[in-house]
């Protein structure tokens, strides 16, 4: 379906639930998946609509939300769906997430941020426990249970997408063997619980202080261990060891409310999931990084192999695994993920001046630094938000103008190439105390998608090497936008 024929049938599903047209349809942020998320709002009702070709996914979707919003458990409510058209609505949780508050907290790891973690971890003992009694297993997608195969499946996504990538050799029949002898142990936790498969702060939203669960579509049957390890090993978080042991322990006060459980087991087999969840999302960040060349996910390598490092320091499971541990320990030693000094690209002489200005009014801006010139990247190619009348105001700092050029629009894509071209230009200029670098974003009208992509470098930048940064965005400086 196109953007305008998905927009239709949520309106009308719209309609037919609220008695209101919506005045506003907006996309959201994209999703790492092929589902596409609106926003829909009229004078009463607001709601957020989905559309998602992947009619098992969505079965899935739906009928586990029904069931859990039956057992008051922190989920959306659905408002509508249309199967034909792939389309559903769901409620509007507001815009705040778990992965929102991380981005806040600085150095160190808040109270308030610990309290928020506190309740999460109970939620979710409800939900995989008291949720999962009485689910329809039967349609789960791919599969109605997290058994052996899904476990080989995670670990050949991590042998084939990042071992294999990475340059990192092995012994093919060796590993194999060992991965076997894993699953054995994993699987002897109990597995008779739901297991959401995804549970990470991009999934938790955050409203009136309290957490709810979104995409648990791709959720089975499995050990309530993996979630728990997915939470709080997941790689950017960056939770404190100390505090990761008190949510351990505070999530197992809730479960033996619950069940019966033996700690001690449990947390053996914990740990055993924290590693196939890490190697998972290895394979993960090896496909969207090293095979789609995605930025984000480059960036995200260190992160989790902090994890294994810390996993080899302080584990000793009981499964012999010789080959998998000298490939890993192969991984943390090779340093080969290890992103540009920081330190010394911060303290360099070079500076990046980044322009946004239009084709059609002024033309590419001159080199002021007597550099002689620099980048020119053209964004004329990519789909206009200024043909569309919502967006004709907005420029490429507001929000749906954002969310439609990450959703509607190669910008993805074409940011990911620039990336890469300017960041081999940057370190080699600090590596030769080069001092200035100049690059410039032009469109038609230097208000949409020239503002969008100079910001975007400006944070990829600073955020990547901390050099000095001068961003203008000339078209909207010249009537008087303070920049």
């Amino acid at each position: 379906m196109t953007s305008n024929q998905i927009e239709i049938a949520l309106s009308e599903l719209f309609e037919k639930w609220c008695g209101q047209a919506p005045d506003l349809v907006l996309p959201l942020a994209p999703s790492g998946s092929t589902r596409i998320y609106y926003r829909l709002q009229s004078k009463d009702c607001t709601a957020v609509g989905a559309y998602n070709p992947n009619e098992k996914e969505n079965e899935a979707f739906l009928q586990f939300s029904k069931h859990f919003k039956s057992k008051d458990l922190p989920v959306p409510e659905i408002y509508g769906e249309d199967p034909v058209r792939h389309v559903y609505l769901q409620e509007d949780l507001g815009f705040t997430t778990l992965y929102s508050y991380l981005l806040q907290k600085g150095e160190y790891f808040p109270e308030y941020l610990i309290r928020i973690y506190k309740q999460v971890v109970e939620q979710l003992a409800l939900l995989q426990i008291e949720g999962g009694k009485g689910l329809d297993y039967n349609v789960c997608y791919p599969r109605a249970a997290f058994d052996k195969q899904s476990i080989l499946w995670d670990f050949n996504y991590f042998k084939y997408y990042f071992l294999k990538l990475a340059g990192v050799s092995f012994d093919e029949q060796e590993l194999e063997s060992d991965i076997h002898r894993l699953a054995e142990f994993l699987l002897e936790a109990d597995t008779s619980h739901f297991m959401f498969r995804d549970f990470q702060t991009r999934n938790i939203m955050i409203k009136s202080g309290s957490p709810y669960f979104i995409d648990y579509q791709g959720g089975r049957q499995g050990a309530l261990q993996y979630d728990l390890a997915s939470l709080l090993f997941q790689a950017k978080a960056n939770i404190p060891d100390d505090i990761r042991t008190e949510l351990l322990h505070h999530y197992l006060d809730t479960v033996e409310k619950l069940i019966d459980v033996d700690r001690d087991q449990f947390i053996e087999h914990y740990y055993g999931y924290v590693l196939i969840r890490s190697l998972q999302v290895l394979g993960a960040y090896g496909f969207r990084g090293l095979y789609h060349r995605k930025e984000y996910f480059i960036q995200s390598i260190p992160f989790a192999l902090r994890n294994v490092k810390w996993l080899l320091e302080n584990v000793s499971l009981p499964v012999e695994m010789k080959a998998l541990t000298q490939v890993l320990r192969q991984l943390v030693a090779s340093k080969q993920f290890e992103p540009f000094d920081k330190i010394k690209a911060s303290s360099s002489l070079l500076t990046l001046n980044i322009n946004s200005f239009s084709y059609k009014k002024n033309g590419i801006p001159p080199d002021e630094s007597g550099n002689g010139g620099g980048f020119v990247f053209d964004c004329r190619f990519i789909h206009n938000p200024g043909r569309y009348e919502p967006y004709k105001k907005l420029t490429g700092r507001d929000e749906p103008v954002i969310n439609f050029l990450r959703h509607h629009s190669q910008m993805g894509e074409f940011l990911d190439d620039v990336f890469r071209i300017v960041d081999e230009a940057v370190e080699d200029y600090i590596e030769r105390s080069f001092t200035n670098l100049s690059v410039n974003f032009g469109c038609t009208g230097g208000q949409h998608r020239s503002v969008y992509a100079a910001d975007a470098l400006a944070k990829h930048v600073k955020e990547k090497y901390g050099v000095k940064i001068i961003l203008h965005h000339i078209e909207q400086e010249r009537k008087g936008w303070e920049n």
